[in-house]
């Protein structure tokens, strides 16, 4: 089952000029999976797509959804850079509450819900769940205590700008965490891992070769569409 629906806050971009912000995928399953976007890619994106199909072929209902700038970056054209932090959690903190629309719609049936991100969707995903994040509206805070997962798809752990790594979303948080990381990803690699302190209930699994998308390079012996499957493999024994 597939569903485009706008479910955005405010923008400046007028309301009836926006792309669909939400796209449901997969019949409905014990397991809902809220999957968000990087910084400069919306939930089209090759990635995003590919991911997602290959989730619901592994038998999980997917939510992808996108944050307010790309959304206006996609109904104008114009590149905007994300949003801050505290405005792109108060747009995630809408989507959950789109979740509890949907399932009083009986789209959903979940009985748990994990949060998947690609980059600085994972980045948002753990602070969104994290004891730095607090969130305020009644139906939101319910939809979040049925959160029992956050798998992050190349965390940027080091900034664009900056050598000390973003740990705080992993080290201050209860969650159970899975990070997928590719082992040439330029934003926290094979090598520089080992040396920061990652509390115990962070996970992380190895992307043969990858990159930050976990793409290898073509004489590597690994392939990106298998790549892919080894992500969505692990995701599937983590959750089971």
């Amino acid at each position: 089952m597939s569903q485009n629906n706008n479910i955005s806050g405010e923008t400046n971009i007028p309301t009836q000029d926006l792309v669909s912000d939400y796209l449901l995928q997969g019949t409905p399953s014990d397991t809902l999976i809220v999957f968000a976007h990087g910084a400069g890619a919306n939930m089209h994106h090759e990635f995003m797509a590919q991911m997602a199909q290959k989730l619901v072929a592994a038998q999980f209902q997917v939510l992808r959804f996108n944050f307010l700038y790309m959304q206006a970056n996609m109904a104008d054209g114009k590149r905007r850079p994300p949003d801050r932090a505290p405005k792109l959690l108060a747009h995630y903190e809408s989507v959950l509450e789109k979740i509890d629309s949907l399932k009083q719609e009986g789209k959903v049936h979940y009985h748990r819900i994990v949060l998947v991100g690609k980059s600085m969707g994972g980045r948002m995903s753990a602070i969104l769940m994290s004891d730095e994040h607090q969130i305020e509206n009644d139906v939101a805070k319910l939809v979040q205590k049925e959160v029992s997962h956050v798998i992050c798809l190349g965390y940027p752990f080091l900034p664009p700008k900056g050598k000390e790594p973003r740990l705080s979303p992993l080290n201050q948080s209860q969650m159970p965490i899975l990070i997928l990381q590719g082992e040439r990803d330029t934003f926290g690699n094979r090598e520089q891992l080992p040396q920061w302190s990652i509390r115990h209930g962070v996970e992380i699994k190895w992307i043969g070769d990858g990159d930050h998308s976990f793409k290898p390079r073509k004489k590597s012996g690994f392939d990106f569409e298998g790549n892919l499957d080894v992500a969505v493999n692990y995701i599937t024994e983590y959750l089971n």
